[in-house]
């Protein structure tokens, strides 16, 4: 299966850097905020090793792949844009997609969109989520004194400058806080006003088992190079996004399809996400599991190795 190799491909109008291993049926992993496609290190050599060609490419505005400078240039459309044509420049005509955080939205969509393209999908942290009828950000939490985290990354620059303070101490407190090892806390979606994203976020002592000072390293070396612009680019698309998807209001996603996510994951406790994920299978009629992993937090497949692996590969070798 050899190790991990690396190249730079065009797609989309832009030049995207992929992370790849094995041969076989095509699998494009999709990561999320504020992640690379090293989020996904230990899946590419286990699917790999199972017979596919994994591929975790560093998202639109991420690591090594270009970054456009106009906000507009990351809706969902652009981002699922990327991947359909990551397929043509892997040479394949059709692809597993997964994806987690704000990757799932991008590998749902796809296979919203595409069916004939994507031919499955798994989905982390984030369920599908139909078009909703009012404005996504309308419809976000806010009171005199806080605003929804969404909300606070909208206006450009502000976010950037407090996470790109201490590069170090925010990808550690984000690893943390969001993750199963740390205690509870469900202000952290929450951001004061006048505050700051990472107020109710703690930096530990010691990192969670699952996380090394390596791995930490290298999510601090990418930010503190690209900076975290294109990431949040993403979020000041949401209410585009809307938009430009009203054509597809009430469509399904068609395709097999997996969910994953954490018990402890901060994302499952948003608001109406409860009755979303129960009911999920209205909107993904092939859902084959929605699995549910104990202490588990929003990092998913770092957190929790070997069960995403064996899940994923159960449900690949199905499809």
């Amino acid at each position: 299966m050899g190790e991990i190799t690396h190249r730079t491909v065009e797609t989309n109008g832009i030049r995207m850097h992929v992370a790849e291993q094995g041969s076989g049926l095509l699998v494009i992993l999709c990561h999320g905020f504020p992640e690379s496609w090293y989020s996904w290190r230990h899946q590419l050599a286990a699917l790999a090793a199972a017979g596919f060609h994994a591929v975790a490419p560093d998202m639109r505005g991420y690591g090594r792949t270009d970054a456009p400078a106009e906000i507009e240039a990351y809706t969902l459309l652009h981002l699922v844009g990327d991947m359909v044509g990551l397929v043509s420049a892997l040479g394949e005509t059709s692809a597993v997609i997964a994806g987690h955080d704000w990757g799932a939205p991008v590998a749902w969509h796809a296979a919203l969109l595409r069916p004939d393209r994507f031919r499955a999908v798994i989905g982390l942290s984030v369920p599908f989520r139909p078009r909703g009828a009012v404005r996504p950000t309308a419809a976000m939490p806010r009171t005199d004194e806080a605003i929804f985290y969404q909300l606070y990354f909208q206006t450009p620059g502000v976010a950037e400058a407090e996470l790109e303070r201490d590069v170090h101490a925010t990808m550690r407190r984000l690893a943390y806080s969001g993750s199963g090892n740390a205690p509870g806390r469900d202000s952290v979606a929450m951001v004061s006003r006048g505050g700051g994203f990472l107020d109710h976020t703690t930096d530990p002592d010691t990192l969670p088992p699952w996380l090394t000072v390596a791995d930490i390293e290298f999510y601090a070396s990418e930010f503190g190079r690209t900076g975290f612009r294109g990431g949040l680019n993403w979020y000041r698309n949401i209410d585009r996004n809307w938009e430009l998807l009203a054509p597809f209001a009430g469509a399904v996603v068609t395709v097999p399809a997996l969910y994953v996510a954490g018990d402890r994951d901060l994302v499952v406790r948003f608001p109406g996400m409860d009755q979303l994920i129960s009911n999920l299978s209205t909107f993904v009629p092939q859902l084959r599991r929605t699995v549910m992993l104990p202490g588990c937090g929003h990092w998913t497949q770092q957190e929790r190795v070997r069960e995403v692996n064996d899940v994923m590969l159960e449900f690949l070798k199905g499809v």
